[in-house]
């Protein structure tokens, strides 16, 4: 690890002549201490080169994002910061860690060459200072807004406050302020390549205002939210804390149980093609439920219904036509017009059984042997019987179903 020296010693010996190092995730102020990791095998020649001499760097911030190629020069901004090499030590993952200070601002006059490394004409910006009320105003107001910044992040120390009121110049206050907060890339940038200091304390004081309005919703939010937690949302912590007690006792997750078991019956179901890939959807679905949802309890529902339907139970049709005639003789006097069209509708699909064969409708008032005559086919025809009776049924969503979004919704009676 090298040993530094004092950056302001070398503020008046900035070379004409600068290697210039792209920046991707951050900008660099003047007088300020930024750490930078140095993983591309061209930067690392670059300082191992500079620490053999004057330790100076140029930075300037890259406008595409890294890459396993050096960025070109026409990618850079064109004004960066002059820095002095603090602290150098090399990682065991071939990278090269640095401790910087920014020095100066400079703008690129023009590339001298772009291998083994960028190499420019540079020539130093200074700042443009007017010390007028209006300048001390906006100062003032900077520290206010910083010091409110610094109480809504948790992630800043009280001690930033106190490190920006003890600074008097004004350029470098707003340098200051502007590398701590949130702000975008090119809008650090913006400041960065603004000289009058004036002006340039007008964009910090616009940017740090934007940064505490930011702040202030989001902490009004995470209020609201606290105090909207209604009795589900508290049922769900307590599940949360009851769960991870059952794994410490080693009872298990009974959630990955159930979700097994679904699994289970999903395979034992052996479901056609499009039955499986929509049950496997709903099955993804409900693992990443709490079963505290109301979600939760209809994908539940939906996949018991369709694991529970006989997808491969049928029984083979008797189609003999002489044995179908007999039964309906031996279970019904009369009714010859509608025996001989139960007799037809058996002889097509004898002859062509592949054919999806009519709906059979049986019409007439109560007692003249509808439901019987249903009952005397499924004999002939050695299938089950089952009777839906509709008598009364006034709801559609009866017989063919409810929405599944709907609050208790059930499958229909068909």
């Amino acid at each position: 690890m090298t040993q530094p020296t004092s950056p302001e010693a070398v503020t008046d010996k900035i070379p004409e002549r600068l290697p210039v190092m792209p920046l991707f995730d951050s900008v660099l102020f003047p007088k300020m201490v930024s750490p930078v990791v140095v993983m591309q095998p061209e930067a690392i020649r670059l300082v191992d080169e500079v620490m053999s001499g004057d330790r100076m760097i140029g930075f300037v911030l890259s406008r595409e994002k890294p890459a396993s190629e050096p960025p070109a020069k026409d990618d850079l901004y064109t004004v960066g910061t002059n820095a002095l090499i603090l602290k150098m030590a090399r990682g065991r993952d071939n990278t090269v860690q640095m401790l910087v200070q920014g020095v100066e601002r400079f703008t690129i006059r023009e590339y001298l060459a772009e291998k083994p490394y960028l190499m420019a004409r540079v020539a130093l910006m200074q700042d443009v200072e007017r010390t007028d009320k209006e300048t001390q105003a906006l100062m003032s107001n900077i520290l206010g807004l910083f010091e409110q910044i610094i109480r809504l992040s948790p992630g800043l120390p009280q001690e930033m406050g106190a490190m920006a009121k003890a600074i008097n110049e004004p350029g470098t206050l707003g340098d200051m302020v502007t590398s701590i907060i949130n702000a975008k890339l090119d809008e650090k940038q913006g400041v960065l390549e603004t000289a009058d200091v004036k002006k340039r304390l007008k964009k910090v004081n616009k940017l740090v205002n934007y940064q505490l309005e930011i702040l202030k919703l989001g902490n009004k939010i995470q209020t609201q939210v606290k105090g909207d937690l209604n009795k589900s949302q508290r049922n769900y912590y307590l599940r949360q804390q009851l769960k991870a007690i059952q794994e410490e006792l080693g009872e298990g997750d009974q959630d990955k149980v159930e979700i097994e078991e679904y699994k289970k019956k999903i395979e034992a179901a052996d479901l056609p093609e499009e039955a499986r890939k929509e049950a496997d959807r709903e099955l993804e679905r409900l693992a990443r439920m709490h079963p505290s949802s109301a979600e939760y309890t209809v994908a539940a529902t939906y996949l018991d219904w369709i694991t529970s339907l006989p997808w491969h139970t049928g029984t083979p049709d008797n189609l003999d036509i002489k044995k179908a005639g007999k039964i309906l003789d031996e279970d019904h006097f009369g009714l010859d017009k509608a025996k001989r069209r139960v007799i037809e509708y058996l002889a097509v699909r004898k002859l062509k059984p592949e054919s999806r064969g009519p709906i059979l409708c049986f019409a007439g008032p109560p007692g003249t042997g509808k439901t019987s005559l249903g009952r005397s086919i499924a004999r002939a025809l050695g299938r089950k019987f089952y009777r839906i009776s509709l008598g009364g049924v006034r709801d559609e969503a009866e017989i063919r179903g409810h929405r599944r979004t709907d609050v208790g919704a059930l499958p229909g009676r068909i």
